[in-house]
């Protein structure tokens, strides 16, 4: 998939574990999960904007566009 999910990165970054994320967001741990793993087929705008606020990052920081060529 072209599109690669930093969240992971951005979780370690910030020192937060899945489960304080999914609390501040309100989803489930597992959603996080997908989300990390890029499972999932979309998000939905307001979601990713409260991920941003507990990270205190910008879309960007979370999800990176690759085309196929690119990808490792």
């Amino acid at each position: 998939m072209p599109v690669i999910v930093h969240l992971d990165v951005m979780l370690a970054r910030r020192k937060m574990r899945s489960r304080e994320l999914a609390e501040r967001v309100g989803i489930t741990e597992q959603n996080i999960s997908l989300l990390k793993s890029g499972k999932v087929r979309g998000v939905r705008f307001d979601t990713l904007a409260l991920i941003c606020e507990a990270l205190q990052c910008q879309p960007g920081d979370l999800l990176e566009y690759r085309p196929d060529d690119e990808t490792p």
